[in-house]
């Protein structure tokens, strides 16, 4: 009787806390780390969107991954060109010969001063794919619906010719495209760096080029170039909102060249080269791979077969 008491007891006491016990450890894992995914957001300009070029062969010669592209306006040609495979070569041969009349015909009607139906021919010998699902590097653009003001994006399957040419509809100098019953402009009215867009397609880290405003020297001479102005300021105050979406910025020194200095194509892509090998140490810092900061990647290599 008193054994069974006794084992009772000692139950009771157990159960009280009388005796603690060592939890058994937990074994937690570590999460890896996530992998690095760059997309390259540029931004519009017209003719000044040659400077992304210089961009993307700094990129490329470094061997840097482009998870995704996206562009506006000038942005989105470059940006198409390049994601559909074109060489780097022919895309600023084709920037820097490029004219007004390539993309555009004078049209005078309510709704815009010029078509931009030749827009489509001029693309087909750009691009060497022309739907957003037979890209080399997922392909992002941007347009505006011009009722609500929203951005409309493309993206993943569909005819990029429509998405590129509503993209650069200019208000006022282009006529607005008619997509699916709704009028598309400029993807940069509401959108003028689609950092976003990189984002929201997967990127981790989105690099950013963007077209300065245009110095205070350069003073308009006519009617698009006082609209183009007025853009550019009324942009200027907004550019926080593509800011925030962005881990690094690549602003090209072209302030000085007008927004329709197509024979100064190539100091624009020697102006986008400059900018990114100011940039690349930090784009390399994210890879975990280090770079000679303010030697060109063209340097080192000369150097390296010295």
């Amino acid at each position: 009787m008193e054994r069974t008491e006794q084992k009772w007891n000692w139950q009771r006491w157990f159960q009280a806390g009388g005796l603690k016990q060592e939890a058994s450890p937990t074994l937690v894992m570590p999460t890896p780390p996530e992998p690095v995914r760059i997309g390259l957001a540029l931004g519009g300009g017209f003719a000044r969107g040659v400077a992304h070029v210089g961009i993307l062969r700094v990129l490329e010669e470094n061997n840097i991954p482009l998870h995704c592209i996206t562009g506006v306006s000038a942005g989105a040609i470059c940006a198409a060109a390049y994601a559909s495979g074109a060489p780097l070569d022919e895309i600023g041969r084709v920037g820097c010969a490029m004219r007004f009349n390539d993309v555009a015909r004078w049209s005078i009607c309510k709704l815009g001063l010029a078509g931009s139906e030749r827009m489509t021919r001029f693309l087909r010998r750009l691009l060497k794919n022309f739907n957003f699902e037979d890209m080399k590097i997922p392909l992002g653009v941007v347009a505006t619906e011009l009722t609500t003001g929203q951005p409309v994006l493309f993206r993943d399957k569909g005819d990029v010719s429509i998405a590129i040419r509503a993209s650069c509809s200019y208000p006022g100098l282009f006529q607005p495209v008619r997509h699916q019953d709704r009028l598309l402009v400029d993807g940069a009215m509401s959108m003028e760096v689609p950092a976003l867009l990189a984002r929201l397609m997967g990127a981790t880290h989105v690099i950013s080029a963007v077209i300065p405003i245009q110095a205070s020297v350069v003073e308009p001479h006519n009617m698009l170039e006082v609209v183009n102005r007025c853009f550019q300021i009324m942009q200027s105050r907004t550019e926080e909102s593509w800011r925030k979406h962005s881990s690094l910025v690549i602003e090209p020194d072209v302030a000085h060249i007008p927004w329709d200095g197509f024979d100064t194509g190539e100091k624009m892509i020697e102006a986008g080269e400059a900018a990114a090998n100011i940039a690349l140490p930090e784009i390399l810092e994210w890879l975990g791979r280090s770079a000679r900061v303010g030697l060109p990647q063209a340097v080192e290599q000369r150097e390296s077969v010295a």
